[in-house]
């Protein structure tokens, strides 16, 4: 059997993070037809695992959930999943922050600002990054979880974020037929989306 190293050498670490990137929203939804006996869970774990692996396409897994269960609640399960993954990644760093805490600012210290940012002010930075598809969200549960910031503050800033994020997509996505047969609501889709990109990169640029 090939140890981990020569797993991740072999190239198939990188293969499943190809075949991750490459899912189309087709795919997601035959997913979700495919487990729908499972009733919510396939729309819960999705958003849940993007928090874990966020090469995964979040935006893709809430218009599938909308698009598979209807924009109410398709924008319930994948708030519930987000919340959750964001929760556990935020447990483990502050598990573990405290080891590695110093470690990580040493090798990345372009992100010290952000570090800084996220204690500094607390609750606004989470609230604001959570609010945008495109924002380095693990980053974010990272660095709440190795800062001070108390439990509280970052669930209620996450669930308040990501509600706002996730019912924006949702409503977008819950009926892509209309969305084609009515171009108006796809320009001014598009354009929420580039404009939410446009925010998020910039709010990268400046504090990663």
């Amino acid at each position: 059997m090939l140890s981990y190293t020569a797993w991740l050498g072999s190239g198939r670490w990188q293969q499943w993070v190809a075949f991750f990137k490459d899912l189309t929203l087709e795919d997601i939804q035959e997913f979700l037809h495919r487990y729908s006996a499972l009733g919510p869970f396939p729309g819960i774990l999705l958003p849940l695992l993007e928090a874990l692996l966020p090469f995964l396409p979040l935006v893709v897994f809430v218009v599938a959930n909308a698009s598979a269960y209807g924009m109410w609640l398709g924008f319930l399960f994948s708030w519930v999943g987000a919340c959750a993954g964001a929760l556990l990644v935020f447990a483990l760093a502050r598990r573990f922050g405290g080891r590695f805490g110093e470690r990580v600012r040493q090798r990345m210290p372009r992100m010290e600002r952000f570090f800084s940012w996220i204690e500094r002010k607390g609750f606004t930075p989470i609230f604001v990054l959570s609010c945008f598809p495109f924002s380095p969200s693990a980053v974010v549960n990272i660095a709440s979880g190795m800062s001070k910031i108390p439990l509280h503050t970052f669930l209620i800033a996450i669930m308040l974020g990501k509600a706002v994020m996730i019912f924006t997509l949702s409503f977008l996505g819950h009926d892509l037929r209309a969305l084609a047969e009515h171009p108006s609501r796809l320009v001014i889709a598009l354009a929420i989306l580039v404009f939410l990109w446009f925010i998020g990169k910039k709010l990268e640029s400046r504090y990663l």
